[in-house]
């Protein structure tokens, strides 16, 4: 690999890994050697869209913080864990009646978050208590509930309700956690709920659509799949 490398890739992360095992991927392809860094972590039980850094776009990364962001996750009633995701310790469970909750109440409560809203987020994520991660606490058994902070959700729809299961796309801004939503959204409607599935649908104009796998990026085609770091 004998090109300086220089732009952005746009990668569709598969489920089940982390952020940073993008990177070490694609640090791993033979002859690679510049800077590399992610512009947003996703959690390893979402997919979807993950921005990668090389070489002198790695400087424009903190752009990213700003853009728009796009996600369709899938919302489970009855639980509440830990983590407002279905992988962390179940708190409480509750039997869902379809019969006691109607499609008409359900797109009320959803809609009722659109424009700008507080939310309390998870006390298992990325954020600092005194210069520590909240997820590095919470292994240590020291718990923290983060202050409040305002959001804005620029658009939210339902996508299919099939109780105890909601879809829903989300287009928010920076800071938003879509597991809060859910938990949120499920609080409203007299249940606890917790994050079962999240797609990233797009950051900015970078779209899953347009967004390569993985799995298919060798020493041979990635010259092919990074965008110009001009476009940012």
């Amino acid at each position: 690999m004998d090109k300086q490398l220089d732009g952005f890739l746009n990668v569709n992360k598969p489920s089940g890994i982390t952020s940073y095992d993008v990177i070490r991927f694609i640090k791993k392809i033979p002859g690679f050697n510049a800077r590399i860094g992610h512009t947003g972590t996703l959690d390893p039980l979402a997919s979807g869209v993950l921005v990668v850094c090389i070489g002198r776009a790695t400087r424009k990364a903190g752009k990213f913080l700003a853009m728009e962001k796009e996600y369709l996750a899938t919302l489970l009633l009855g639980i509440t864990t830990d983590t407002d995701d279905i992988q962390g310790k179940i708190l409480e469970s509750s039997q869902v009646d379809p019969e006691a909750i109607d499609d008409q109440q359900i797109y009320e409560t959803i809609y009722s978050f659109s424009g700008e809203i507080e939310q309390v987020p998870p006390n298992v994520s990325a954020l600092r208590k005194q210069g520590v991660r909240l997820y590095k606490l919470h292994r240590q058994g020291k718990s923290v509930t983060p202050e409040p902070r305002k959001v804005f959700i620029h658009e939210i729809e339902v996508k299919k309700i099939e109780i105890p299961r909601i879809v829903f796309r989300v287009v928010c801004s920076r800071g938003t956690y879509v597991r809060a939503l859910c938990r949120d959204i499920g609080k409203k409607l007299g249940y606890g709920a917790v994050q079962e599935s999240l797609i990233r649908l797009r950051i900015g104009k970078f779209t899953i659509e347009d967004a390569v796998e993985l799995k298919e990026l060798n020493e041979k085609n990635l010259h092919k799949y990074i965008i110009p770091s001009s476009v940012v």
